[in-house]
């Protein structure tokens, strides 16, 4: 099978629960230009083409990210992945595309300056500090969770 008959391996919801639509959404939401902001679907389409030198418009990716269009080809997922710099096989494995998954959203909330300063200053704590650090972390959670459920 050629690169231009390849099909991703799970253009729908995969076993984690995550379609190809999310997993661009998601490069989109959290992989920033250096001035922060999110690329648009004309920058990314455009290098795109220029790394595959197939057709690749700005609506196709669209399509593509919100699920009103599937199966690209490989060569324009492998062109999505050197874009966004992420591994191919984050659009084609699921159990590394989920672990890829988890480390750009870590990284999406670093980039929130609370949650950094929090982790910067954990960095000099105990083991057993940055436990306790985490158990409240989970109580927190849980009680937030249990309040936007309507629960008491």
């Amino acid at each position: 099978m050629g690169d231009t008959e390849a099909r991703a391996a799970s253009p729908g919801a995969s076993s984690s629960g995550a379609t190809l639509a999310d997993r661009i959404d998601a490069l989109f939401r959290v992989v920033r230009r250096p001035d922060r902001e999110q690329y648009s679907h004309e920058e990314v389409a455009r290098a795109c083409r220029e790394a595959t030198g197939e057709s690749f418009s700005a609506t196709y990716l669209w399509q593509l990210r919100t699920g009103r269009r599937g199966n690209p080809t490989k060569r324009h997922l492998e062109a999505l992945a050197q874009f966004f710099d992420v591994p191919v096989v984050y659009f084609f494995d699921d159990e590394q595309g989920s672990a890829i998954a988890r480390e750009l959203e870590l990284l999406g909330a670093l980039r929130d300056a609370e949650v950094r300063s929090v982790a910067l200053r954990a960095v000099n704590l105990s083991p057993e500090g940055v436990g306790t650090i985490s158990d409240m972390i989970d109580v927190i959670a849980r009680r937030e969770s249990a309040a936007d459920c309507g629960e008491p």
